[in-house]
């Protein structure tokens, strides 16, 4: 499956961002997705992620109450609600499809299938 992220920008603290992922190639809803980001320096850390029909959705602690993901399969897309951004979430943002409709927990990136290009979010203080 292929992934094609958009949404991100600079935006100050407090402040929000809704990222797209919009997806083809494959069945979209024979897939798990979700969200990882990658700062400098750092290694790529799970964010959000949410099972093939939306009826299960993990969050890393520190974005939880504060990021929401949903899906639409009629339209092959995925979205990344941010609210409340921090600077700390600044970070290249990447889509990403399990290898199958299930996430059994958490995802980590050996998990993941395919990745996005991924999308730049910058959080200023």
């Amino acid at each position: 499956v292929q992934l094609v992220e958009s949404g991100g920008g600079l935006v100050q603290a407090g402040g929000s961002l809704r990222l797209s992922c919009a997806a083809s190639g494959r069945t979209f809803s024979n897939y798990a997705m979700g969200w990882f980001r990658q700062a400098p320096g750092k290694e790529r850390e799970f964010v959000a992620a949410i099972n093939w029909s939306g009826g299960a959705t993990y969050y890393e602690d520190s974005v939880t109450g504060r990021f929401t993901i949903s899906r639409d399969n009629a339209k092959n897309t995925m979205t990344l609600q941010m609210n409340n951004l921090k600077p700390e979430d600044t970070a290249v943002y990447y889509c990403a499809a399990a290898r199958n409709r299930f996430w059994i927990r958490a995802p980590t990136p050996k998990d993941v299938g395919s990745w996005g290009q991924g999308t730049q979010v910058t959080v200023s203080s």
